[in-house]
């Protein structure tokens, strides 16, 4: 009887051992990673990280921030090299479509749905959506609401310019109270990058049948109707510009426009946390659309750039089907849940590229362009220019507004880099 026990009690505690190690199996988690090309909001990712372990005790997410003085595209050729990518990659739009035959599909999620116009272009392919947009941008004219209100004599209403008159009618008023109107930033990357590229969004063609007239007639870029009245306007700022004397002098636009110096600066919203640190203005700053004719009519005047500045893609060649699986899980509560969308807007400051999340941006500048996406009043942002494009035009557009070359040669040079792209 003895040994009976004995027999039983062993059963019973090889029972239990047995449970005991299903018990610990089932709760295993699936470990995911982020590659974060954002460094400004790592703290936040990893935060945010945190939040997400507790909430999905499965599933561990980790933050990989690229080490100093390396992008993440170097880190993620480092990570392929070595057979073992992050399971999610936050890069720049062109650097994320060198990724795409190595992406997950994306095309059946919910996001896709609510995502903003253009907002997917980046990361299409043969109609598939291959990467999850993960913050918005915008630029235009940045305007100090305080400077403009007493150039107006009144409160000063944004949708007053929407020509190449009224906004050189601004101007003079601006002056008028003893300030410059404009500061024409002269980093090459904003000429080429920005400036010039608001031609490029709005061809009436389209851009790629642009770039092919460039490199397959003798066309006359003068005769282009969009170019010539991109070169007005240029002209326009140009001749408004602060340091219109010294055009190349490199002027801190953060200063100059929160300490009311000028009205107005051409730049985007990343300058936001700069403009604030020297802020005389009362927190009263907002984006005006760069006019490219006088047609009060054409909505082209009434629009600010705006696009996917970062993309998310996940890994399908070296991550498992459960971590692709938890990562499009992270991806929708980003979009869905409230704890989510709230890391998005409140706490990395980001602007959502989704119609659904009506959180409004914490800062005048993000309010401004989201103000602009609601009422489908945006130009695309050109984000997969060839990587040289920005150094070589920006050059060029430096040139003309230091007197160097006239716009025929402007435009000239810039049809010469195109056809040298065939």
């Amino acid at each position: 009887m003895r040994k009976q026990l004995k027999i039983v009690l062993a059963l019973a505690c090889l029972l239990m051992f047995t449970g005991c190690s299903a018990s610990i199996t089932s709760q295993e988690t699936t470990k995911i990673t982020l590659l974060n090309s954002k460094t400004e909001i790592t703290t936040q990712l990893e935060e945010v990280a945190k939040q997400y372990n507790q909430e999905h005790p499965g599933v561990t997410l980790e933050i990989i921030t690229a080490p100093e003085g390396t992008s993440a595209y170097q880190k993620l050729m480092s990570m392929y090299g070595s057979g073992s990518a992050a399971t999610m990659s936050m890069l720049d739009p062109g650097d994320t479509q060198q990724f795409l035959d190595q992406a997950v599909d994306l095309s059946k999620e919910k996001w896709v749905a609510e995502t903003i116009d253009n907002g997917l272009d980046a990361v299409k392919k043969n109609e598939a959506v291959l990467g999850f947009p993960f913050a918005v941008e915008g630029y235009g004219l940045i305007y100090n609401k305080k400077v403009l209100d007493k150039a107006v004599g009144g409160s000063f209403d944004a949708s007053s310019v929407k020509s190449r008159s009224s906004l050189n009618l601004l101007m003079t008023k601006i002056k008028k109270t003893g300030v410059e109107p404009v500061l024409l930033s002269t980093m090459d990357w904003s000429l080429g990058s920005h400036l010039l590229t608001v031609s490029y969004s709005v061809q009436p063609g389209g851009f790629s049948n642009f770039v092919k007239d460039m490199q397959n007639k003798s066309i006359d870029m003068s005769q282009n109707d969009v170019m010539s009245g991109w070169v007005q306007t240029l002209d326009l700022l140009k001749d408004n510009n602060i340091n219109k004397n010294s055009p190349l002098e490199n002027i801190d636009g953060t200063k100059a426009l929160g300490e009311g110096k000028v009205g107005l600066w051409f730049m985007g919203n990343w300058a936001w946390a700069g403009i604030k640190s020297n802020d005389t203005g009362n927190g009263e700053y907002g984006f005006l659309p760069l006019p490219l004719n006088d047609n009060t009519d054409d909505p082209i005047n009434s629009k600010i750039t705006v696009g996917v500045t970062k993309y998310i893609f996940i890994d399908s060649k070296t991550t498992t089907a459960k971590q692709q699986e938890e990562a499009k899980k992270f991806l929708n509560w980003l979009v869905f849940e409230k704890s989510g969308q709230e890391f998005l807007v409140n706490k990395a400051s980001i602007i959502p590229a989704f119609k659904n999340i009506s959180l409004q941006p914490v800062d005048p500048l993000g309010k401004s362009i989201k103000a602009y996406i609601s009422e489908g009043k945006t130009l695309p942002f050109m984000t997969t220019l060839p990587p040289d494009h920005w150094a070589i035009t920006g050059a060029s557009i430096q040139s003309y507004i230091s007197g160097k070359i006239d716009s025929a040669e402007l435009l000239r040079q810039i049809r010469i880099y195109w056809k040298a792209q065939q």
